[in-house]
């Protein structure tokens, strides 16, 4: 059964996220909360908890990971940036917006696209998931909580608990986090394409 941790949007107890870092450096798959909408999160390298995430959203090997990064520094050991695409990418962080970038070699081959050995990263804007973050002191491999022939991805901490409670080993639960997933900016080639439109405002990337 999957331990349910309920915590302060705006005052996260430090001994709620401690352990809930701890369960994940020990091997967890847990699902929690973001700027949009919850997630699924393991550490990075957790290849069981992977395949995991794969089984329960029914992904194939073309699905792009998430690095879940506290900051850019963070982000820059796993993703290469030219200047324009960096400054492009900080000015829309932090925020709802997963930029696909090309790998450096920090990232497991498992994570990869397996054609443009390319990664999903991102810098979300929410409280608990920063100090989430920054108890873990690395990336959290994410996907979306959205699970297979639905059309939204899951919004109550409760749900999640009741309907994945044998297959997440934890559910970090802080209340309503929207239903709009990440709007995702391709920025592999240079150039921005916008492969979803989602919770973040793409007006500054067309």
């Amino acid at each position: 059964m999957a331990k349910y941790f309920d915590v302060h949007p705006e005052n996260p107890q430090r001994r709620t996220i401690s352990s809930v870092a701890d369960s994940i450096r020990s091997g967890a798959l847990i699902a929690y909360p973001t700027d949009s909408c919850f997630a699924l999160g393991c550490r990075l390298g957790n290849r069981e908890a992977l395949g995991r995430i794969r089984s329960i959203r029914d992904l194939d090997d073309r699905h792009h990971f998430t690095l879940m990064c506290q900051n850019f520094a963070q982000l820059g050991q796993f993703a290469h940036m030219d200047n324009d695409v960096f400054r492009a990418i900080k000015a829309a962080t932090p925020g709802p917006y997963t930029f696909i970038l090309r790998a450096t070699s920090e990232v497991p081959r498992q994570l990869l696209h397996p054609k443009k050995k390319t990664v999903g990263v991102r810098i979300p804007d929410h409280l608990v998931t920063q100090t989430l973050l920054a108890e873990l002191d690395e990336p959290l491999v994410s996907s979306t909580l959205l699970l297979p022939d639905e059309e939204e991805p899951m919004t109550q901490g409760w749900e999640i608990k009741e309907r994945l409670d044998h297959e997440v080993d934890a559910v970090l639960d802080s209340g309503d986090c929207g239903i709009r997933p990440t709007t995702v900016i391709d920025f592999s080639s240079g150039e921005a394409e916008i492969v979803r439109h989602g919770a973040g405002d793409t007006t500054r990337f067309e």
